[in-house]
C-alpha cells in the first residue's frame, strides 16, 4: 500500500462551502489561524467579496459556486488541486430553510432544501473523495443539525436533509476509510447568527428552556469543532456525529 501523503495541518489545503458569513465564515477564519490555505465558496459575490475584506488573509481566497452545480463543484476542486497539487480538507456547511408545517410544504420548498442542503454534500463529498483517496488521506467534515438528530416542528423537509447527511457521512466514511480519508459530522444545536437573530424572543426564550448550559451557542463554538475534525488530533476518527449544541441531544 502507498504511504500516506498527509501534511502538518499548518499547510493544509482546504475547501469551505457557505464560507461567506455566519458558521462558515468562522470556520474558515479557524481554518486560517491553524495555518491553512483556504478557498471559501458561496453562491453571493457581494457577501463573499466582503468575507474576503474582513478576514484579510493571503492564505485564503474566494469563489461563487452553486453548490448544487456538478460541474461547477468538480471545477472549484480542480483548480484547487491544480493550483497546491492537494487537497486535504473539504467543509460542506452551504444550507438553507424553508421552513412551514409538513402538510403545508410545497414541493418546490421541499425539493429546493433537499438539493442545496443533501445533494451538495454528495457531490462536495464524492468530488473531494476522488483527489482524497489518489493522495490517501483526507479529511470531509459535513454540516448537519441538531434537527437532524431529533426533528424539529416546521422543518421536515430540513430535518430530513440533515439526517441524510448523517447517513450520508457514515456511509461514504466506511468506504473511504480504507484510503486514511475521514468522513464526520457536525449538529450544531441553536447558534446565534443571522438567522436565529430574526426568530421571536418567545421562541428564543423556550429553545433555551431545552439547553442544559442555558445560553446559545457561538459560531466559533462550531468552528472549533470543525478545526478538530480537520486536524491531525482527530486522525482516528471517521463515522462520527459530533453535537455541539450545549447538551440538547444526549
Amino acid at each position: 500500500m502507498a504511504k500516506s501523503k498527509s501534511v502538518p495541518d499548518n499547510e493544509k489545503i482546504a475547501i469551505v462551502t457557505g464560507a461567506a458569513r455566519g458558521i462558515g465564515l468562522e470556520i474558515a477564519r479557524e481554518l486560517l489561524d491553524m495555518g491553512m490555505t483556504v478557498l471559501g465558496v458561496d453562491i453571493s459575490v457581494e457577501n463573499l467579496a466582503a468575507a474576503k475584506a474582513e478576514l484579510a488573509s493571503d492564505k485564503f481566497d474566494i469563489a461563487t459556486l452553486d453548490v448544487t452545480d456538478s460541474a461547477g463543484f468538480e471545477k472549484v476542486v480542480s483548480d484547487m488541486v491544480d493550483k497546491h497539487g492537494r487537497l486535504d480538507v473539504l467543509v460542506n456547511n452551504a444550507g438553507i430553510t424553508r421552513d412551514n408545517i409538513c402538510v403545508l410544504l410545497t414541493d418546490d420548498d421541499w425539493d429546493l432544501v433537499m438539493k442545496v442542503n443533501l445533494k451538495s454534500a454528495f457531490i462536495g463529498t464524492r468530488e473531494a473523495g476522488k483527489v482524497m483517496m489518489r493522495q490517501r488521506c483526507g479529511s470531509i467534515i459535513n454540516m448537519s443539525s441538531y434537527s437532524g438528530l431529533e426533528g424539529n416542528r416546521g422543518q421536515a423537509n430540513y430535518a430530513a436533509s440533515k439526517a441524510g447527511m448523517i447517513g450520508l457521512s457514515k456511509s461514504a466514511a466506511k468506504e473511504l476509510a480504507k484510503r486514511n480519508v475521514r468522513v464526520n459530522c457536525v449538529c450544531p444545536g441553536f447558534i446565534k447568527t443571522e438567522m436565529t437573530d430574526a426568530i421571536p424572543q418567545e421562541a428564543k426564550d423556550m429553545a433555551l428552556t431545552m439547553i442544559p448550559m442555558k445560553r446559545m451557542g457561538q459560531p466559533g463554538d462550531i468552528a472549533k469543532a470543525v478545526g478538530f475534525l480537520a486536524s491531525d488530533a482527530s486522525g482516528y476518527i471517521t463515522a462520527q456525529t459530533l453535537s455541539v449544541d450545549g447538551g440538547m441531544h444526549t
